[in-house]
């Protein structure tokens, strides 16, 4: 069975740091591009990080440049989101995504199995 768990969210003041896991299960997590996404209440879903197959290629919202950074490890199945300076406006459930190639992109309709999220409130 195909899955994608994610892990590291939780309350944390205004300037803080917090890194997430997505750790996959039933696939081969470095044959494709990950997201990470997230969705605060009453917004849509927001692409925020992704890094390709190969972890050559990154993109990120500006919302988050020079603040997030994204990683993985393949050997562990495993793609990191590092989020560095957060501030209450980053208050929202994120989860990590497959895509169905290797290349990066931001747009939900890229990625097509999603894991559960982990919740992340930025707040003092």
């Amino acid at each position: 069975q195909l899955q994608l768990v994610e892990s590291g969210g939780g309350l944390v003041q205004p300037g803080g740091s917090l890194r997430l896991s997505c750790t996959a299960s039933g696939f081969t997590l470095g044959y494709d591009a990950i997201g990470w996404f997230r969705q605060a209440p009453g917004k849509e879903r927001e692409g925020v990080l992704c890094i390709s197959s190969s972890g050559g290629s990154t993109k990120f919202a500006d919302s988050v440049k020079g603040r997030f950074t994204i990683s993985r490890d393949n050997a562990k199945n495993t793609v990191y989101l590092q989020m560095n300076s957060l501030k209450p406006e980053d208050t929202a459930v994120y989860c990590c995504a497959r895509a169905r190639s290797r290349v990066c992109a931001l747009s939900t309709g890229n990625y097509n199995y999603w894991g559960q999220g982990t919740k992340v409130t930025v707040s003092s």
